[in-house]
């Protein structure tokens, strides 16, 4: 496997654009992406009970099994909260695809990023679909666009490709995906949209992306909130014909390895892109005795608020994190622990045995300072772990989130 340009429409038969609708002042706010053959769909969706009308409608056509060829975006309003007038404009918008597009209607996906309880202003919205349309190509330039419109408080583009031989057929995988602010997934807010052209069974698609996604996905936080929009989708329309893949062999698990590349790669920049973040943080947790008990230690630390801050400002305050493992409600022996702070600076250990060890404080401060800190935790019950991928909390954070509306 390696990586390459191109994009979210590197693999076969895919076409994709960006445009400027108008739902923000400047910026681009729509974007499609288009399977010239129908695809097989696999999505995983916010557990908020609150969720966006996009959501309720995209679960529908995954829960029927249903194939598709295209994704609509926006972003700039959530279309969430907004009682029954929120299925209504997704009906309208796919109503609309479908007679441009020639397309049935309900196997249209929609998905939105934006202000929760504002409404779409569908005169852009039925505009812009047209201009989805007529700028629709698979150039390097429209997959760039694509990766833009779909942005909010983002400050970079997030996409990734990869190919791979499978059958003496190159299959390619690509992704692209918004998120930094509302990140907490359950399934932040983020968006993210993989297409490959891989031949494999519908089930079996579902199935690793579930197991991928609580593995990379649902492993990020960036403040702890769990968005109503949360949505990720995965096309495969089949066209680098290697012979489909029906059953969990050798080719399968070739496939899913280069699908969970792309999925940890997308998670975390959306980590280290967190609103106002300096800096990635990484929580990995081993010698635990359960990947359950791993993956929940993990997660509540790299969720932290207070941990965060003090990655913020290089401070090796551990007993923050041996709070945040207490109340992650796992049971684990706290006379058992190791705890090591790693980057590219060095690595200085921190705790040793639940007890703290002498260490040197300018050091921890200039491994703490780098771009990206692992905070490496050993429990040392058993043999299973997990990752984590967050940021620490800063000033510019509070500045943002303060703004938002304004």
């Amino acid at each position: 496997m390696k990586e390459i340009e191109g994009g979210i429409v590197s693999p076969k038969g895919f076409y994709s654009t960006g445009v400027k609708a108008g739902i923000k002042k400047d910026s681009l706010d729509m974007a499609a992406i288009y399977s010239e053959v129908p695809a097989s769909i696999a999505g995983t969706f916010t557990q908020n009970i609150v969720k966006a009308a996009p959501v309720v409608w995209d679960r529908k056509i995954v829960d029927d099994n249903l194939k598709s060829q295209l994704i609509i975006i926006n972003s700039g309003i959530a279309n969430a909260a907004v009682g029954t007038e929120g299925l209504k404009h997704c009906e309208e918008t796919a109503l609309e695809a479908e007679e441009i597009f020639n397309l049935d209607k309900n196997s249209v996906l929609l998905a939105s990023t934006g202000l929760i309880g504002a409404k779409l202003p569908m005169d852009k919205i039925i505009n812009g679909v047209s201009l989805l349309r007529k700028n629709l190509n698979n150039s390097s330039e429209s997959a760039n666009l694509t990766a833009e419109a779909i942005l909010t408080t983002d400050t970079k583009k997030k996409e990734i490709a990869v190919e791979l031989e499978l059958d003496n057929k190159i299959v390619k995988i690509a992704g692209i995906c918004k998120g930094s602010g509302m990140i907490h997934p359950d399934m932040c807010t983020m968006l993210a949209f993989i297409t490959t052209d891989i031949s494999i069974d519908d089930l079996l698609l579902k199935k690793c992306t579930k197991e991928i996604v609580d593995d990379t996905f649902n492993m990020i936080s960036v403040d702890g909130d769990t968005s109503t929009n949360d949505t990720v989708l995965v096309m495969a329309n089949g066209l680098a014909k290697n012979n489909k893949i029906t059953k969990e062999t050798e080719e399968y698990n070739k496939f899913k390895d280069a699908l969970k590349y792309v999925f940890t790669y997308l998670a975390k920049k959306i980590a280290e892109d967190g609103e106002g973040a300096t800096k990635l943080f990484e929580v990995k947790v081993k010698g635990a005795s359960t990947v359950k008990q791993a993956k929940k230690i993990a997660k509540s630390v790299v969720t932290s608020n207070l941990t965060k801050a003090a990655l913020f400002g290089n401070d090796a305050n551990w007993g923050r994190i041996f709070c945040a493992m207490g109340y992650a409600g796992e049971h684990f022996d706290p006379l058992k622990v190791d705890l090591n702070f790693i980057s590219t600076a060095g690595n200085i250990e921190i705790v040793k045995n639940g007890v703290a060890e002498k260490f040197n404080e300018e050091k921890a401060v200039e491994i703490l300072s780098q771009k990206e800190v692992l905070a490496l935790i050993d429990l040392k019950e058993g043999n299973c772990e997990a990752t984590a991928w967050g940021c620490d909390l800063t000033y510019e954070y509070v500045r943002i989130n303060g703004e938002y509306r304004s």
